[in-house]
């Protein structure tokens, strides 16, 4: 079963806007288990511009699935992780200007820094997690690395998708099988949405985890949050 992690950074980002703490943001994560979310994901930056390092604190010791922190691992990162715990951590290769995330590492030239970086994680018992692009020889350099997952960057699925839904899925099927045949667990994350996320999940069907923000809460303000997760979790049936 492929689980659905909700991604609540853009919940932040409304909050922020305004100041003061409307929409409550460990509410909403609370509201999105109780919905039926399998998971939560956030992904603090160094700006705070979304989700705070606050907010990471406040709901960790409150939230009964499984939650993600993704990011850059900066020394401040890696800092925050080993101190909340996280059941899962995933490496994003972020500048901290970038408005969000655009690119898989590149693993063979980062092999090294990962490897130093994961070690860490892993010796606390937090499941690792690679950000990649749909590329063999990044997933076979993330296995090196001691990853326990990667996480395939979707947006150029999203993208290609409309126009051919064989094509866009193409090279990520052969990428899941590279994973899976390196033992590495799979995840998926990035301009997922109801128009296109059962295509990718019956042509992968043994992907672990997805990780879905934006089109989610975008969806959600016209169909309410529970029947939008909903709608997300029949997709991945």
């Amino acid at each position: 079963m492929t689980k659905l992690s909700v991604n609540i950074n853009k919940v932040a980002t409304i909050r922020n806007a305004r100041g003061g703490n409307t929409p409550n943001v460990t509410k909403v994560a609370l509201d999105c288990e109780m919905f039926g979310a399998d998971g939560i994901t956030v992904h603090p930056r160094p700006d705070e511009r979304h989700i705070r390092r606050s907010d990471v604190y406040e709901m960790r010791p409150l939230l009964k699935t499984e939650f993600n922190i993704e990011g850059y691992p900066s020394p401040e990162f890696i800092e925050l992780v080993l101190q909340v715990k996280p059941n899962q951590v995933t490496l994003v290769p972020d500048d901290p200007s970038q408005i969000t995330s655009n690119a898989g590492w590149d693993t063979k030239t980062n092999l090294v820094f990962l490897s130093e970086v994961l070690d860490k994680f892993t010796r606390v018992g937090i499941r690792t997690s690679v950000f990649v692009a749909p590329d063999i020889e990044m997933i076979e350099y993330a296995a090196k690395a001691g990853a326990d997952r990667v996480e395939l960057y979707t947006e150029p699925y999203a993208t290609l998708f409309p126009k051919d839904p064989d094509g866009a899925v193409a090279p990520f099927v052969e990428a899941a099988k590279a994973a899976r045949s390196l033992g590495l667990g799979l995840n998926a994350g990035h301009d997922l949405s109801l128009a296109n996320l059962n295509y990718i999940y019956k042509n992968i069907p043994w992907i672990d985890e997805v990780s879905i923000g934006h089109a989610l809460i975008s969806d959600a303000l016209y169909l309410g949050l529970e029947k939008t997760i909903q709608e997300y979790k029949k997709c991945l049936r």
